[in-house]
């Protein structure tokens, strides 16, 4: 579960901020964000441990930039905010494999991925309130609201079936 949550976080968090780079003619520098939300998903699979760290740092100077360069605040906000949830996710899933074999980890790791999915959820709503007051609601991002919305479901659906 969280395995999933955690990759999904990383291609969300690396397009999305490519993705406004790009639409403001930053197309080199798109390609190597993208870059570097490969290298963060190759981390993860070597067990990396000091790269989500770094990762989360120079996402959230990505979005910054991007907010000082004026660029939607929407997609700003969901790089960083996408690649903090990566970061807690890497975290947590290091302390889950710490824990000991009689503790309830499908439960921790339910209401831990719930309590976070719901101040993403809060956090995308308000991104999107701003949008709407700087009339800067695109096509694009409802569709990106649309689609997270979906993998969130999907998330649940499958909780529900195990």
């Amino acid at each position: 579960m969280t395995l999933i949550a955690l990759i999904s976080a990383i291609v969300i968090a690396s397009s999305s901020l490519a993705w406004e780079f790009e639409q403001r003619g930053f197309s080199s520098f798109a390609v190597w964000i993208l870059i570097f939300g490969v290298v963060w998903l190759l981390a993860i699979w070597r067990r990396w441990k000091w790269y989500s760290p770094f990762a989360l740092i120079s996402a959230t100077i990505l979005a910054a930039l991007g907010l000082y360069l004026d660029f939607n605040p929407g997609w700003m906000f969901a790089g960083g905010v996408f690649a903090l949830f990566a970061w807690d996710m890497a975290e947590f899933r290091q302390r889950l494999y710490l824990m000991a074999a009689d503790d309830d980890t499908r439960g921790i790791e339910r209401r831990h991925l719930a309590r976070v999915s719901l101040l993403m959820l809060a956090g995308l709503f308000l991104a999107s309130i701003v949008m709407l007051i700087r009339v800067q609601f695109t096509f694009e991002w409802g569709v990106f609201l649309v689609a997270v919305i979906l993998l969130g479901l999907a998330q649940l659906v499958g909780w529900f079936k195990r």
